[in-house]
Parts: C-alpha cells; structure tokens; sequence
C-alpha cells in the first residue's frame, strides 16, 4: 500500500482535520467532523460533471454527520471548489450509516438535490412503526445471545433511538449494481458491496482512475461487520465475497469515507481478509474449548483491543452483535457452533 494524499496521512496521525483538496479536476475530498467520535471526520466527496451542452451537475458522496459546524464546513469546503450547497444535483451516500448520510437531509433542504442509497439498503418507512415492540425485541434479541441482566440496558435500543431512526426522510433514489450515477457529464457506475451493511456500494470513476469506497475498504481500520439487520442473514459472507468483487479498481487510487487515500487496494483487501478469517478461527479455537454457550460466553474469550471488561455501551453492543455475525458465517460454513444466533435484531430492516 502507499499512502497517496501526504496531508491527510500527517493530519491522521496528528489527530487533526485534513485539508479540503482537489484530487483530480472536478473531484473534491472535502473532511466533514464527526463529532464527539474518534474517527473524528467523514471524507466527502463532490463530483462535478458537464454534459455537452456546458450544463453542469454535480454529485456529493457521504455529506456526513450532522451538526452546525459540519454544516459549516461543508459549506465553506463546496465554496473552495467553486461551489454552493444549491450547486449539489445529487447526494450520494454509501450506506446508512450516520456519519454517512446525516447532513443529506440539510443539504436536500438547502439544494433540492435528490437523496440516494444502494438499492438493498434498509429504508425508514420498512422500519418497524411500533416503538414498544421495537425496544422489547431488541432487548429479546440481546437476552438470547447470554447477555447478563446488568448489561440489557446499556446494549440495547430504547425508544428515543427508535424515535431517531425514524425521523430520517426516504431518499429519493435507490441505486442498482452497475448503474451509472444520474449526474450528467460524470460516468461513474455503482457497485454493490453488501458486508458493512446491506445495500453498502462503492463507486468506480474509470475516467480519472478512482474507487470511492465508503467504509467498505479503509486503509487502518477494519469495517465492522455484525448481525444487526433483519435481512441480512449472513453479513460475513456478504462482506467477504464483496471484498472478492474488489478486483475492478486494482490500479485505481482509493478515496476511503475515514482515514486517508491510497494505492494499492489489493494488498489491502488482502489483509482485510486474512484479518476477518483470522478472527473466525480464533471464534472456533473458544468454541472447541467447550466452555463457551452463547454470544456473551464466546465474546469475553475474543481479543479485544483494550480488553472485553473495557467495552461498555454501545460498544459492547457492536462487539456482540461481530461475534454473532462470525457464529452465523461458520454455521453457513458447516461448522456445528451449538448456540443459539437467531437472525439479527429489529435495527432498520426490510420486513
């Protein structure tokens, strides 16, 4: 791998904010905070296309998350490249994630510009409407998987994150595997990359030799794969067959949604798969100890970077539900876990 954007790489190792930058004419990497988090930005993107008549559009890839000074920088970003929040024709986001798609209903309102995700991505109104319902099977889901009573409250969802989700707008357009965005003057085509989430994409830009992908492949970081939705019954076999699809931006540079650009997506999504299948074996090295009989049991015996008793709140939530999408995959590979994994939590899910 080599790191392709020197500013970004110094910034993240210094714990500080990139610099808006031009990455090829008509590409913008615009950083957006995200707030309170320690991956502490989202790396916007603004794809400025122009048809042949000289009309221009222009896309907008993962506006971010939303807060007062993201809007402000986002704002004061657009207007380095030449740009104004109305200039926006689209707003692509890469999965439903939100730190991903937070501002793009501030942007909408502020530009007019359609709102649109991967086509299997889970959408609010096949959200369950039930709010009780919502937060009692959550809670089921959590107690099933061993999770001791002092610590139902902490992992699982409550009303107000029901109310949360639900207050997000429908985007306007869903986006299909090898569909050309709708931006004229821009050829860059969708792929679908379920793994992260269910309907994550990655967009290829063949004419300047880029592939954004979201969260899909970062250059440090490993994405978090868990059995969270409903409908995505194996999320780690999802997420490892779309590593393999990875192949068509091997010579490409990588814009990563966190983190910095690179070359060298191969390497990395090489290591990216020898990490997650490392971490299965190590789940079936706690299963053949025999002492573990649910989710909870095998998660305390797995390496965790500060240690399990550290994780707390929704952090242990995500460890769990990671150590249920690994159950989930070795038991579509054959393998006898002998614990109960059911499919997923009432988190946004296509019922």
């Amino acid at each position: 791998m080599t790191v392709t954007a020197e500013e970004q790489f110094r910034a993240w190792k210094a714990k500080t904010m990139p610099p808006v930058e031009e990455v090829r004419p008509g590409v913008w990497s615009i950083p957006v905070p995200f707030v309170g988090n320690p991956m502490r930005y989202t790396l916007s993107y603004v794809l400025i296309g122009e048809d042949v008549g000289g009309r221009r559009e222009v896309a907008l890839v993962d506006p971010g998350w939303d807060s007062d000074e993201g809007w402000e920088v986002l704002t004061a970003g657009l207007a380095t490249a030449g740009l104004t929040p109305s200039s926006i024709t689209g707003i692509v986001v890469t999965h439903f994630h939100p730190d991903h798609l937070g501002m793009a209903a501030r942007l909408r309102a502020a530009s007019g510009a359609w709102v649109a995700l991967g086509e299997h991505e889970p959408l609010p109104e096949h959200w369950r409407g039930d709010p009780t319902q919502f937060v009692v099977e959550d809670r089921s889901q959590f107690a099933d998987w061993g999770v001791p009573d002092e610590f139902l409250d902490e992992v699982s969802f409550q009303e107000e994150t029901w109310a949360q989700m639900t207050a997000v707008a429908a985007p306007q357009r869903r986006l299909a595997d090898g569909e050309l965005l709708p931006v004229a003057g821009l050829q860059v085509r969708v792929l679908a990359t379920p793994g992260h989430t269910p309907g994550s994409i990655c967009l290829v830009d063949e004419a300047n030799g880029l592939i954004l992908t979201g969260d899909h492949v970062l250059p440090r970081i490993t994405p978090h794969v868990s059995l969270e939705a409903a409908n995505h019954a194996d999320p780690l076999r999802d997420y490892l067959e779309s590593l393999g699809i990875m192949g068509v931006g091997a010579d490409m540079e990588v814009l990563p949604a966190h983190e910095y650009r690179f070359r060298g997506l191969m390497t990395r999504v090489a290591e990216l798969r020898a990490h997650t299948l490392e971490r299965s074996r190590e789940v079936v090295a706690v299963l053949e100890e025999g002492e573990a009989g649910s989710v909870w049991e095998v998660s305390k015996e797995l390496t965790w970077s500060r240690g399990f008793d550290s994780l707390r709140g929704f952090m242990l939530r995500l460890a769990l539900a990671e150590t249920a999408s690994h159950l989930v995959y070795l038991a579509g590979q054959g393998r006898d876990v002998g614990i109960l994994v059911s499919r997923g939590t009432p988190t946004p899910a296509t019922q």
